[in-house]
């Protein structure tokens, strides 16, 4: 304790001083302005904080935009027969050969899972499998297959893991 003050309150008393002394410095009345961010804000006047300068970069860009409505003075586009292009509907994506593989043994296959295999190397080939399998990363057709080989293939692999303790 200060003074018989506790530290919070000398620091409220030098607050309240330091605010008397700021009321006497400026005499022209309360300040409105917010110190510190002084682009886009008014001064106590009503003018713009901001320079000329900074508007007119601001306006400068203003006319590049697109117009939402076409001027009359702008040439319409060619509707001719030649000119037209037929859009064509996107392609149906295609399935990967390897979605298709959906029994154990071919998933077991494409895992070549051996019994030298340790630990780290099972999880490695989970996430190698993973990248090119996992129903996130795949068309939204064909993630029903997708799906099923990741819960093969992280059974698998879990299986194997399980026999490493049990060997």
């Amino acid at each position: 304790m200060l003074l018989g003050q506790s530290i919070f309150q000398s620091v409220l008393t030098r607050l309240k001083e330091e605010e008397k002394d700021d009321e006497e410095a400026s005499p022209e009345g309360p300040d409105f302005r917010i110190r510190g961010l002084g682009a886009g804000f008014l001064t106590p006047d009503g003018r713009p904080a901001a320079s000329e300068a900074d508007a007119g970069s601001y306006l400068d860009y203003l006319y590049e935009w697109p117009a939402s409505e076409p001027d009359a003075q702008t040439p319409q586009a060619d509707t001719s027969p030649e000119a037209v292009k037929v859009e064509k509907p996107p392609e149906k994506p295609v399935m990967p050969a390897h979605l298709m593989r959906l029994t154990e043994e071919e998933i077991a296959e494409d895992l070549a899972i051996s019994p030298k295999d340790s630990e780290a190397s099972l999880n490695e080939k989970r996430r190698q499998f993973a990248k090119l399998n996992h129903p996130d990363r795949i068309e939204p057709e064909f993630r029903d297959n997708a799906t099923v080989r990741m819960k093969t293939a992280n059974l698998l692999i879990d299986r194997a893991i399980s026999s490493l303790y049990w060997r």
